[in-house]
Formats: C-alpha cells, sequence, structure tokens
C-alpha cells in the first residue's frame, strides 16, 4: 500500500486560444502520464480531448503516454496541428520571393 505522504502534486494543462484550465492531481509514485489526465477528469471540460490520440508533454518535451512522472514535472495536453509548419515556412518564402523581398537565385535578403 501506498503511503499518502509519497504523493505528489502534478498540474495537467490544457489551453485554447481565448481558454485554461490548471489542474492539480495528487498522484503516486509510478503514476504515467496519462493516468494523471485520467484522474485529473480534464475531459469533463475539454470533451473535444481524445485521450487514445492526445500528445502529451512536459515543458515542451513531448512525452510518451506511459511515460511516469516525477515531482515537479507538469503534464501538458497538445492541441492537433491547424496547418503544417513546413507548409506555412515555404507559403511565406514564396510570397517574399514574388514580392521581391529575396533573391530569387540566392534567397538571401535584397536590402
Amino acid at each position: 500500500m501506498i503511503n499518502e505522504a509519497e504523493k505528489f502534486a502534478v498540474d495537467v494543462i490544457y489551453a485554447l486560444p481565448k481558454q485554461q484550465k490548471i489542474i492539480t492531481v495528487m498522484v503516486s509514485p509510478g503514476t504515467t502520464f496519462i493516468e494523471a489526465v485520467v484522474q485529473s477528469n480534464i475531459v469533463k471540460f475539454f470533451p473535444e480531448i481524445n485521450l487514445d490520440e492526445v500528445k502529451l508533454g512536459v515543458f515542451s518535451r513531448v512525452a510518451k503516454h506511459d511515460e511516469v512522472l516525477v515531482p515537479g514535472q507538469r503534464v501538458e495536453i497538445y492541441r492537433p496541428l491547424i496547418a503544417d509548419p513546413k507548409d506555412v515556412r515555404r507559403k511565406r518564402a514564396e510570397k517574399a520571393k514574388d514580392e521581391g523581398r529575396i533573391n530569387k537565385t540566392t534567397g538571401a535578403k535584397v536590402s
């Protein structure tokens, strides 16, 4: 049996552009990231979170669902990307080239 004194606090965090929620849960040693998310019951507030496919992390580093939490960590729940970052950069570069803001041969900025 796990001693209550061994438990530690973990924040489960989810953010939308205009809303965020931080739920603190007390977890036992050996608790995984996904177990902390389930324990927080954050899906009650954000039913769009799919626990089977959700991407999780800690301090901007992706974490596996079955990775074990340690004291001092937090669980970040990541939203799916709306646009592929590579496509966004490519479109921005093409626009700059079309507008004459970069050298078409070298890709360097035109002063």
